[in-house]
């Protein structure tokens, strides 16, 4: 039988000291937020403890999924624990439960040292839970920060959590957070023929929906296996619209450091499936990019092992790049860089990785750069796709 989806009405471990004070420093440039009057679902417990008492429940977390509190914040499970719910197992996504690996490196799963609770990681070539996982739990609790883009995995381990679920008949409740790239919709619609973890969905690179709005949407639009839909619970975030700037107090990955950064990330990620550094192995990683074959210019910077990046494209070369640092904030995926880079590569043969084409979502983009269009001529091209996908979206906002 298939279950629709329930939304319910808009009605830590130690602070995880498991991070440097680097990683969880705040974004600059927005208010907090408390500032904002922004209520988190995982806030408003009384929305949402009566679906979790009595019963045995699983986590989907990370770093980011925590309350806030006038003292700083408490994580999720802590406080799960402490409401004397029984809280079984953790499932983690890309970057682990704590946040600090490398984008695409492995991720193992473990027990957390404070709680002895089990941690199962969804990432690598386990990235579904197993029937074997799901034993013993009578519902999922998924609590994960998104940034709003395609390809930032946190997407597809919801869609994978959701399939789980629906095929072991449990209830999944999504505990909603701010999208801080929800003010726009942009970019090239993903073509079902490159999905991939890197991306799952027919969606632009930019889909302006909450993750709590998008969970209704894979399950509404029956992208799940076979069809199947999950019984999806929904708890709404209080005082929230699209348009909302929204702080984001904890780095949602090691490579995402502040606002700057989260809102750049549509436009540069491009760069991950080709030779450009896109600020990686700098503290000021999706706030520039440049590659030591670029011509010599007045901007450079030389990339080195940190905390974030293991391996930095030109680790310890002298990159010639572009700053954008101090670029105002975008309400569009931006082509231009990505055009310039490839303009200005000596190596046009090599330019275009493994993996550029699964965070393009198609072809069609590679094959305009090479036949030299403009980066106006690029971006009009996905105008037509971007309306249609609007109308599927707009059945499932749940913020105006």
């Amino acid at each position: 039988m298939l279950l629709s989806f329930k939304l319910v009405p808009k009605n830590t471990f130690l602070i995880l000291v498991f991070f440097s004070f680097a990683f969880l420093s705040s974004c600059k440039g927005q208010n907090n937020t408390t500032k904002t009057g922004v209520i988190i679902s995982a806030n408003n417990t009384k929305s949402y403890i009566s679906f979790l008492k009595g019963k045995k429940i699983g986590v989907v977390a990370n770093q980011t999924s925590v309350i806030f509190h006038k003292k700083g914040h408490t994580h999720l499970v802590d406080s799960l624990l402490q409401m004397n719910i029984k809280v079984t197992k953790v499932f983690s996504p890309e970057h682990g439960f704590r946040g600090k690996a490398d984008a695409a490196e492995h991720v193992a799963s473990g027990m957390d040292y404070k709680t002895g609770l089990p941690i199962i990681s969804l990432y690598g070539k386990h990235k579904k839970p197993t029937n074997s996982d799901l034993k013993n739990i009578d519902l999922v609790v998924f609590d994960i920060q998104d940034v709003g883009v395609r390809f930032y995995t946190y997407i597809s381990t919801l869609h994978y959590v959701l399939e789980a679920c629906a095929e072991n008949k449990i209830p999944v409740l999504v505990l909603d957070r701010p999208n801080p790239n929800a003010h726009y919709v942009d970019g090239p619609i993903l073509h079902p023929k490159h999905s991939s973890f890197v991306g799952k969905h027919p969606v632009p690179l930019v889909y302006g929906m909450t993750i709590g709005e998008y969970a209704t949407m894979i399950n509404g639009e029956k992208w799940l296996a076979n069809g199947i839909q999950c019984d999806l619970t929904v708890i709404s975030l209080k005082n929230y619209t699209h348009t909302t700037s929204y702080h984001l107090p904890i780095r949602p990955s090691p490579n995402l450091p502040n606002d700057t950064s989260i809102n750049l990330y549509p436009s540069l990620g491009f760069f991950e499936g080709t030779p450009i550094n896109a600020g990686r192995g700098t503290e000021f990683q999706f706030q520039r990019y440049g590659s030591s074959l670029f011509p010599k210019s007045d901007f450079s910077y030389t990339p080195k092992t940190n905390f974030g990046s293991k391996y930095p494209k030109d680790q310890n070369k002298v990159c010639y790049g572009v700053d954008l640092s101090t670029n105002p904030k975008q309400s569009k995926v931006s082509i231009k860089w990505l055009v310039d880079a490839y303009t200005k590569y000596p190596n046009k043969e090599k330019f275009f990785g493994k993996t550029f084409t699964i965070h393009a979502g198609d072809t069609i983009l590679e094959h305009q750069l090479k036949k030299g269009l403009t980066t106006k001529e690029i971006e009009n091209s996905w105008k037509k796709d971007i309306e249609a996908f609007k109308l599927i979206r707009k059945k499932y906002l749940i913020y105006p």
